[in-house]
């Protein structure tokens, strides 16, 4: 659509055929025939450059619209689907990197990142080396054979932001690609193509479905980054169903609405966390103080449900754990972005590997969802109030 439309209401026509459907219908289909040999031969050979019905696995009328609307939210060239948002992180490091190569990876990453680093990029020649989450220091871990910058905006569980722009600038000079996970944002409140990234990544199982009920990945390339990503992806056989895709470009048409109340709910919880004695802080790019705050506000036009809070001294593992399983409206669930309320304890430990200069204590993270949000409060309050024994 023409860009003098805001995008809650682009987003709600985006991927929608003009043939009079409102929404989409689920095509679902394996084989596609064609009326002769010279038709078949002639979509084959056009079919790496154009996006034609060819064969299920290359896509059908509902991945194509679901990736319509992907280039329509991130602003960006084109977009390849995947069955989980860690496939779709696979590929792209494996689209773009070769034997020989170095990668630099934010130390706030998806813990599933690590191990595929650990067991696979290793064991294909890839080096790796993980930087700053704020990507303090990075010029100087660039060496020679240096092909990517892989960065989350902002980092799992800690929520720092880095510079994107800066690193945009850093990977120009230094012929590198910069790809970023932007699953935190949704791809609405974050843009990071228009921001200079070549490759903007989603767990689209998150916000985009947003009601728990679909795993899926998808990535967004600018048009440079584009053939690489097309490859990669065909070669590794990634591609998801038509239900799947109908389930998520259903959600993105309320994905304004449900991020609106998600960072009204997240606000007013971090507002009550921060007046209880059991807290040290409440982290969260949005809050004020918060290390990230002036990035988060030039590059973001708005926050999500996510909170991580960090318990006062004299709280330890078991305290967080007894408030964990006292909590009756946040389930104990390692994913997020759907309608329900979440909770899991943090070990950062077993999430970093650079030493961090900050003391960390004992942590867990919130997903606050679409309940009312005094009955969250409520919740959260009745089972801090089984803390009230330990020292302060």
């Amino acid at each position: 659509m023409d860009k003098p439309y805001r995008s809650a209401t682009r987003l709600l026509r985006a991927g929608r055929p003009h043939r009079g459907w409102v929404n989409t219908p689920v095509t679902r289909a394996s084989t596609y025939v064609f009326d002769s040999v010279q038709a078949w031969r002639d979509t084959r050979s056009r079919r790496d450059q154009e996006r034609l019905p060819s064969y299920g696995a290359r896509g059908t009328d509902s991945t194509h619209a679901l990736e319509d609307a992907l280039v329509e939210l991130e602003e960006g060239y084109r977009a390849k689907l995947y069955p989980t948002g860690q496939a779709a992180i696979a590929t792209v490091l494996l689209a773009y990197l070769r034997a020989g190569d170095h990668v630099l990876i934010t130390d706030a990453v998806y813990e599933p990142v690590r191990r595929f680093c650990a067991e696979h990029l290793s064991r294909l020649g890839i080096a790796y080396t993980y930087y700053r989450p704020d990507g303090a220091g990075i010029d100087a871990l660039i060496r020679p054979e240096t092909r990517m910058i892989y960065a989350e905006s902002p980092g799992s569980l800690t929520y720092e932001m880095p510079d994107l722009p800066a690193l945009a600038a850093l990977a120009r000079a230094h012929g590198c690609w910069l790809a970023v996970d932007n699953t935190w944002a949704s791809g609405l409140l974050h843009k990071p193509l228009t921001l200079g990234a070549d490759i903007s990544i989603l767990a689209a199982t998150k916000y985009l479905g947003g009601h728990a009920d679909v795993m899926m990945g998808a990535v967004i390339s600018n048009a440079r980054a584009w053939n690489p990503l097309e490859r990669a992806t065909v070669d590794l056989g990634q591609t998801v169903g038509a239900d799947d895709a109908y389930l998520v470009l259903r959600g993105m048409r309320t994905l304004p609405l449900r991020m609106a109340q998600h960072a009204r709910g997240a606000l007013r919880v971090a507002d009550f966390l921060l007046g209880r004695s059991e807290i040290a802080r409440v982290l969260c790019p949005a809050l004020p103080g918060d290390p990230s705050r002036v990035l988060w506000q030039r590059d973001c036009s708005g926050t999500n449900g996510l909170l991580t809070i960090e318990f006062a001294s004299g709280f330890g593992e078991a305290d967080a754990e007894r408030m964990i399983d006292n909590l009756r409206l946040f389930g104990i669930g390692a994913s997020w972005g759907g309608f329900e309320s979440l909770v899991i304890p943090v070990r950062l430990s077993a999430a970093r590997s650079l030493p961090d200069s900050t003391p960390r204590g004992t942590m867990l993270r919130l997903h606050v969802g679409l309940e009312d949000i005094d009955d969250l409060i409520a919740d959260l309050e009745q089972a801090l109030s089984t803390l009230s024994s330990r020292p302060l």
